[in-house]
């Protein structure tokens, strides 16, 4: 027999982990001194003790390590159980993956211009959300001020025609990358509480739920408006947030 300290050692764990092991029925002591309370292991426990590390390594619960070790599941179901661990990490990489992508592009704009930025942008999941807009092409990003302006306000004299409200932030929405700077297709979008028709150079539909990137700007009075979209330009973000404060008024 091995005392619980030396078996801990032998499998570099600690004992506390034994002990737990013990009150969860994953792995009994072959022996308890019932004057003393301590546990003692065998050799003979070590390949179990491994399985169980070797599952919890790969995520496993209690419940499920307990059922593998217990022949209670067919190898169908272990498969099944394998592919689904393996999706889950695979989600879990791809998300840190992008936290990394993130902080590379935060540090590389530390680099370029040897400060923090005024504004910090936050990926979110919009829901899908009724849109009037108006497409543009713009020829090179630094007039993409100039010409989501004019989108804007087209757009904007739109909806007052026809009687209807802004529902929610306004949004600049690219369809292209944000390395893409010349002939830059975009939209200039506003929700709206209710349906309208289509205008000249106006468009009405629904907006699919995305995930966005957005930039908060706090206007005079304190109120807060997203300027989402979907590949963010840089070189043209500051006029883009003092267009989003007319539109609020």
């Amino acid at each position: 027999m091995i005392k619980i300290g030396d078996f801990a050692r032998l499998n570099q764990i600690t004992v506390p982990t034994l002990r737990f092991y013990d009150e969860a029925g994953l792995l009994k002591p072959i022996f308890v001194d019932g004057s003393s309370g301590y546990r003692y292991y065998a050799v003979a426990q070590m390949p179990r003790l491994n399985r169980i590390l070797a599952l919890k390594d790969l995520g496993f619960t209690l419940q499920q390590i307990e059922n593998v070790l217990n022949g209670g599941l067919t190898p169908d179901e272990l498969r099944g159980m394998l592919k689904m661990k393996h999706a889950e990490v695979e989600q879990q990489l791809a998300t840190e993956q992008s936290r990394l992508d993130r902080i590379a592009a935060r540090l590389r704009q530390i680099e370029q211009e040897n400060c923090m930025s005024e504004f910090d942008v936050a990926l979110k999941t919009v829901a899908p959300i009724l849109v009037a807009a108006c497409e543009v092409t713009i020829p090179t990003n630094d007039q993409a001020g100039d010409f989501l302006e004019r989108a804007f306000a087209e757009v904007g004299d739109h909806i007052k025609v026809h009687g209807t409200k802004m529902a929610g932030p306004c949004c600049a929405i690219w369809h292209q990358g944000a390395e893409i700077l010349e002939n830059e297709v975009a939209e200039a979008a506003i929700p709206l509480d209710h349906n309208i028709p289509d205008g000249r150079s106006v468009r009405v539909y629904e907006l699919a739920s995305a995930q966005m990137a957005s930039v908060a700007a706090s206007t005079a009075c304190h109120r807060c408006m997203p300027l989402s979209c979907n590949g963010w330009k840089r070189s043209s973000i500051d006029r883009l947030v003092r267009i989003a404060r007319s539109t609020m008024t």
